[in-house]
């Protein structure tokens, strides 16, 4: 299986940390293996994914992703 390759830039860090939500936070929960998921929308054509999945440190948080350019770009994540 292939490492999954996030797609991280000022815009998104910077959104999540509204959020009081680090990068490395958002992969964790990405990577908990007892996350759940759901395709949500696909607004503009782009399709859109929900998460929700624990922390490293035990925090569930609320994630939207999409792919772009093979890599997963988070969209939001927040506390659940």
């Amino acid at each position: 299986m292939l490492p999954l390759l996030f797609d991280w830039d000022a815009g998104n860090v910077d959104h999540v940390a509204r959020h009081g939500i680090a990068p490395e936070e958002v992969e964790d929960a990405l990577l908990d293996p007892q996350r759940i998921g759901a395709d949500v929308c696909r607004p503009l054509g782009e399709a859109r994914w929900a998460y929700l999945g624990s922390t490293d440190a035990g925090r569930v948080l609320f994630v939207v992703t999409t792919r772009r350019r093979r890599r997963v770009r988070v969209v939001t994540a927040r506390e659940a």
